[in-house]
């Protein structure tokens, strides 16, 4: 069945008509040289035909062959290497890398952008260099001299990939549980011990060499989060000597069979701290903060993907008489189910980019703007934001794909067109990162309840004033004027939700960050129906997906009174 194509006019749209990223990039003085909209276009659309003729004919092929593991080395699938060494020595890895460590110091917006693509194109081969400027950007902030010196050049041009490596088999996402020890050596490095598992990447031979990023406890650490130190080293050390790292194995999993997922023994391997003792998670947040955006990057990707080969299958298929009609057989197309199906997905994918798009603009923001009352707005932003856009998106992604698989009827179950494929892939992304469960958890109550939900009001506030003057905002600032009220009167101390049981706000929790997708949502269709050509997404919008809104609220109140 067909591969997925970039289409650059979309991204470039979203980009620069509906978010107007030129003005916002104008007042940033380091990013200011690069608000030239035409050159940006033509980078998308660069991206568009690498990611279109190199990474998507690779797809099929990668999750029918997948990686294959032998002797503690990992062999990727036929093409796989080419096509990753072609993209570094391309230029794509170094996209806003700083230019004194051979980047081309663009906008992270333009990596989101490229990376949307990429994971629809080809979700396994992208997992290797989807963690890159997470550990770049790690190392830039919190590595040693000497650290920077010999990993920056290297990460920032893609020339070596990186891994991150936090689980284990006792401790998933409670990483306070970890217990890869670190034992101080004379020479002031650190050896360590122990295993990780769900390491995406930590064997295979797209590059030369792969950079681990460690989490582990000094000897004398307290127990709990606050106990983990983070440290760095390579598959080859400086002297191109194999590090005491070993892949123990791959695992059999039921998606994403192109990218190694590695048991990872490290036996007296030789490493550096990286940051202060103790401060492992700090440091590492950098990486799991832009990790989770890539990941609902991912699920916009996917659900493109899949919704791609299902408008294409709607086309040509013919089967009954649509409602109507006098033909014998008429396209699918025309069926009011499947057209309901293919527009859902259509306004989850116009949304999620417009969401995802600010999301990296705000990070842009925050790096860059002279202004610290405009970076404590764009950090409200990412804060908020992120955790929505990772959850609600990736579980779209899932729920979307599905939902593409049954345009096909049968042939979809089948392996011949592909869709599966799709579906398979996306499951994991509702799971790694932080499972989606803990992003609720995190927005409501992290991020929402210990500070009386001051961040999120103004948040609200924000979206309802970037609609003032926009045609038909009416409905969107109602519904988030209306959603500050249930915050203000329900949730916040002193209101019914304050005398509940403790355990009232974890059950609130994923139907809240839901309702808060939802709204963001709104707020996006809306800047799309200002833009003539994004009628159909944003009516689509407002006639398949908002209605669910109206029952997240009921869920909310009805879990607040004890039903």
């Amino acid at each position: 069945m067909n591969a997925y194509q970039p289409r650059a006019s979309e991204h470039a749209h979203v980009l620069f008509d509906v978010l107007r990223a030129r003005d916002t990039l104008a007042t940033l003085p380091a990013l200011a040289e690069h608000a030239d909209t035409d050159l940006l276009t033509q980078v998308i659309e660069e991206a568009g035909k690498f990611v279109g003729e190199v990474v998507a004919p690779l797809n099929r092929e990668g999750d029918e062959v997948g990686a294959q593991w032998k002797d503690g080395s990992v062999t990727m699938p036929p093409g796989f290497r080419d096509a990753y060494q072609a993209f570094w020595q391309a230029g794509w890895p170094s996209l806003s890398s700083a230019p004194q460590d051979g980047g081309q110091g663009l906008p992270a917006v333009m990596e989101a952008v490229l990376y949307e693509m990429l994971s629809a194109a080809n979700h396994g081969w992208t997992m290797a260099p989807g963690l890159l400027h997470g550990a770049y950007e790690c190392l830039r902030h919190h590595g040693s001299e000497a650290i920077r010196a010999r990993y920056l050049g290297k990460l920032g041009s893609g020339e070596w990939l990186a891994t991150m490596c936090l689980t284990e088999p006792h401790a998933g996402s409670d990483l306070g549980l970890v217990r890869t020890r670190a034992t101080p050596r004379p020479d002031g490095r650190y050896t360590l011990n122990g295993t990780k598992i769900f390491i995406s990447g930590g064997e295979h031979d797209l590059s030369d060499n792969i950079v681990h990023l460690v989490l582990a406890r000094l000897p004398d650490a307290p127990p709990g989060p606050k106990g983990l130190s983070l440290f760095v080293l390579a598959k080859f050390d400086e002297h191109g000597q194999r590090s005491a790292v070993h892949c123990d194995r791959i695992e059999e999993k039921m998606g994403l069979h192109g990218s190694p997922t590695c048991v990872m023994r490290f036996d007296d391997a030789v490493a550096e701290l990286v940051g202060e003792p103790g401060k492992g998670l700090n440091a590492m947040f950098v990486m799991m903060n832009a990790a989770r955006l890539h990941v609902g990057l991912q699920g916009i990707g996917l659900l493109d993907a899949a919704w791609q080969k299902a408008c294409a299958y709607a086309q040509e298929r013919r089967q009954m008489r649509a409602p109507g009609s006098r033909e014998a057989a008429d396209l699918i197309a025309l069926h009011p189910a499947m057209q309901r199906i293919l527009r859902t997905q259509q306004a989850w994918i116009a949304t999620g980019r417009v969401v995802a798009y600010r999301t990296a603009l705000e990070l842009d923001v925050l790096k860059h703007h002279p202004d610290a009352t405009r970076r404590e707005a764009a950090a409200r932003w990412c804060s908020l934001v992120t955790p929505v856009l990772k959850a609600a998106w990736t579980e779209q992604a899932f729920t979307g794909a599905s939902a593409c698989l049954q345009v096909f009827g049968g042939h979809g179950y089948v392996r011949e067109w592909g869709i599966e494929q799709h579906v398979r892939d996306a499951r994991v992304a509702m799971i790694y990162e932080g499972t989606n469960e803990i992003q609720a958890i995190d927005l409501l109550l992290r991020k929402t309840l210990p500070d009386g939900a001051v961040a999120l009001l103004a948040l609200l506030d924000e979206l309802h004033a970037d609609l003032d003057g926009l045609p038909h905002a009416a409905r969107a600032q109602d519904a988030l004027r209306g959603f500050g009220s249930f915050v203000r009167e329900r949730l916040l101390p002193g209101t019914r939700a304050a005398d509940a049981p403790a355990d009232r706000a974890h059950w609130l929790a994923d139907d809240f960050l839901r309702a808060c997708a939802l709204l963001l949502m709104a707020w996006a269709a809306t800047r799309l129906t200002a833009c003539a050509r994004d009628d159909e997404a944003s009516a689509a919008f407002w006639r398949f997906v908002w209605p669910e809104f109206g029952m997240r609220l009921n869920l909310l109140d009805a879990t607040l009174d004890g039903a």
